[in-house]
């Protein structure tokens, strides 16, 4: 079993090949390819993690589209103040299957 570990955005993903994840805005249109960090990569019992080895690793991934995420609420309130604020968030995403790890 060959997986990786990439980070992508503020997180870390595990990704397998044929793996579709949800990662944060990606500067890239549908189709184009693009390359992943990785942090981890485990080839059945040999685990890298070192800096110089994963420079060899590369991840690619190729863009299936971009969507948006669920609305989330913020409300803030003070109390005896007579102060309410409610706010909206959706967060802007970017779904992409991985291609291949070498």
């Amino acid at each position: 079993m060959v997986y990786a570990v990439v980070r992508a955005g503020g997180r870390q993903e595990k990704v397998e090949v044929g793996t579709i994840v949800t990662l944060d805005r990606l500067k890239a249109d549908v189709g184009d390819s693009v390359t992943l960090v990785p942090v981890l990569h485990v080839d059945g019992d040999t685990v890298l993690s070192a800096a110089d080895a994963l420079s060899e690793i590369t991840v690619t991934a190729e863009v299936l589209g971009d969507l948006r995420g669920p609305k989330i609420l913020i409300q803030n309130y003070k109390n005896k103040t007579g102060y309410k604020r409610r706010m909206g968030f959706r967060a802007d995403l970017t779904r992409v299957k991985i291609t291949s790890i070498k």
